[in-house]
């Protein structure tokens, strides 16, 4: 009975590792709404497109596995990607690997801002964040976290302070190692 009782508990651990609830949360810092859109990598599922208030957010559940990207357009403004928000859950070593990359369009300052764990939404400082306080920038970090939180126009949320033990060479996010 006792070996049944911790199996089932070891099962019933496993499953919920396994079932792990992705997410990303837009906070929009400005007052002009926006329009997220995301691009899946090939042979990932797509998600929905998703509007965000003027200084609201929106919470988006991303499929287990998800590799894509995304970019926001302001109310008003033709479709064009700009920065785009970069993210692989459950990667290499499962790990969820996010940044904030200028390679479409590094004048942005309108659409994706920072990357950052939901852990960290109210730290004073940031450690491990992927973001433009800084204009062009292109930076990969890696987190166990599975809940993310993207920043879209306005400033920065809080200072940030990154711990260059989290970043990660583009190759091993692209499984090329």
């Amino acid at each position: 009975m006792r070996f049944t009782t911790n199996l089932a508990a070891v099962v019933a651990a496993a499953a919920s590792l396994v079932s792990a609830t992705n997410t990303i949360t837009f906070q929009n810092q400005d007052s002009t709404p926006k329009t997220v859109v995301f691009t899946a990598n090939a042979g990932f599922p797509s998600v929905d497109t998703v509007k965000v208030d003027g200084n609201g957010e929106a919470k988006v559940t991303i499929p287990q596995g998800w590799q894509g990207n995304y970019f926001s357009i302001s109310e008003g403004s033709h479709v064009s990607p700009g920065m785009l928000g970069e993210v692989a859950f459950q990667g290499w070593n499962d790990l969820t690997y996010f940044d904030v990359s200028a390679i479409v369009d590094a004048t942005d300052i309108n659409g994706v801002k920072e990357i950052f764990p939901v852990s960290e939404l109210k730290a004073k400082t940031k450690i491990a964040f992927s973001g433009c306080t800084s204009f062009p920038c292109n930076t990969t970090v890696s987190t166990k976290e599975t809940n993310l939180v993207t920043t879209l126009g306005g400033g920065s949320t809080v200072p940030s302070k990154r711990d260059e033990t989290n970043l990660v060479p583009r190759k091993f996010v692209l499984g090329k190692f």
